[in-house]
């Protein structure tokens, strides 16, 4: 009995994998958020503070609903269809609290087409950069 309940803890534990996810997922996000404001015209370089202003809601969206579902476990990236089901209601989610922490935190409004397109090309890259993680790691074991 004891054995078992260590190996569903570690089972449930972050480990190296889980970090390179998260960290795969930071940049994804911070990246996807970097080239709509240079498709507005907002220059990183020389406008950092609305750069970062920009990418913190969504990253931290991303991390709130990301740790409540459980994401960087272990557990979560045993298969492919679990991994791109919870990716994608995770981001659905986290892209919606993005959101209203854009517009509360920030005072930033989006004009109707943003949520769209801020959800959609998210899902796209969180989820496409999951799996294929997903099924590099089940071809090297």
């Amino acid at each position: 009995m004891d054995s078992a309940v260590r190996t569903d803890d570690r089972s449930r534990s972050v480990d190296r994998e889980s970090l390179v996810l998260g960290v795969g997922d930071v940049v994804l996000l911070a990246g996807l958020v970097i080239v709509g404001q240079l498709s507005h015209g907002v220059n990183p370089i020389t406008q950092p503070i609305a750069s970062l202003e920009a990418i913190a809601p969504f990253v931290v969206g991303w991390l709130i609903m990301a740790t409540l579902a459980g994401i960087y476990t272990r557990a979560v990236v045993s298969s492919v269809t679990r991994v791109a089901r919870l990716t994608t209601v995770t981001w659905i989610a986290a892209a919606n609290v993005g959101l209203l922490l854009r517009q509360s935190v920030f005072g930033d409004t989006a004009t109707w087409p943003f949520p769209l397109v801020i959800t959609g090309f998210g899902l796209i890259l969180l989820v496409g950069w999951r799996l294929g993680y997903t099924a590099v790691l089940h071809r090297a074991s």
